[in-house]
């Protein structure tokens, strides 16, 4: 894991440091805003922590810059003041979290630490993918090979079961409940035709097949 610390103040910067650094992390600094900015866009850190007063342009500038350019990292804010208007004005600039100057180091290390966790919770959960296979849950793309699939809703929802259960046989009932939301009769041949077409979709034209019958009980996502 990494993080970035944009902090004037030496004592405070090395000290965030120091403790990160003992515990896995790698560990970038920067001194002003501008110098911060320039390296989140080339190394990417998983977590910022963000002084508020800098010299030249202020954190909660640089943070509405950040979110200005769609840049979702989280960030805690760190400042000397207790006001709950400077929190607040944190908070609506995009921050994270905010912690007021002294903090206590363990529970600004406990505090990156589930920012970073649940910030990766976040990415996995908007990208579904088996093999070369995948969805972007937030845009509905689903695609294979990087060639988009023309999914139609049913569709599109069958093949989201599959990918959350891989590997997993889904018998008929199974897929009823989660693509329908409602009973059928499970004899019913509604299920079978989706499959079909999604199959057609997914699997036509390539060596590699992934939807498979489990005869007797149901379909499974799996690779032969």
């Amino acid at each position: 894991m990494n993080i970035l610390i944009i902090e004037d103040d030496h004592i405070i910067r090395s000290l965030i440091e120091k403790n990160f650094q003992d515990l896995g992390f790698d560990v970038y600094t920067a001194r002003s805003a501008e110098d911060g900015f320039d390296i989140i866009l080339q190394l990417k850190p998983e977590a910022i922590i963000l002084d508020i007063m800098l010299p030249g342009m202020d954190g909660i500038s640089l943070l509405k810059k950040l979110r200005n350019l769609n840049n979702s990292t989280p960030v805690l804010l760190l400042s000397a003041k207790h006001s709950v208007e400077e929190r607040v004005t944190g908070l609506e600039a995009g921050a994270d979290d905010y912690l007021v100057k002294p903090f206590a180091t363990p529970e600004l290390i406990a505090r990156i630490q589930g920012l970073i966790k649940r910030s990766k919770s976040v990415e996995e959960i908007s990208h579904l993918k088996f093999h070369d296979i995948s969805i972007d849950i937030n845009k509905r793309v689903a695609s294979r090979s990087g060639s988009p699939l023309s999914l139609q809703t049913k569709e599109y929802a069958l093949l989201d079961l599959f990918l959350r259960n891989p590997e997993k046989v889904l018998t008929k009932s199974m897929i009823l409940e989660k693509v329908w939301g409602y009973d059928f009769d499970p004899q019913t041949n509604v299920v079978d035709v989706l499959v079909c077409r999604l199959r057609n979709k997914v699997d036509k034209d390539h060596d590699t097949k992934y939807i498979h019958t489990h005869r007797g009980v149901g379909y499974v996502l799996k690779k032969d």
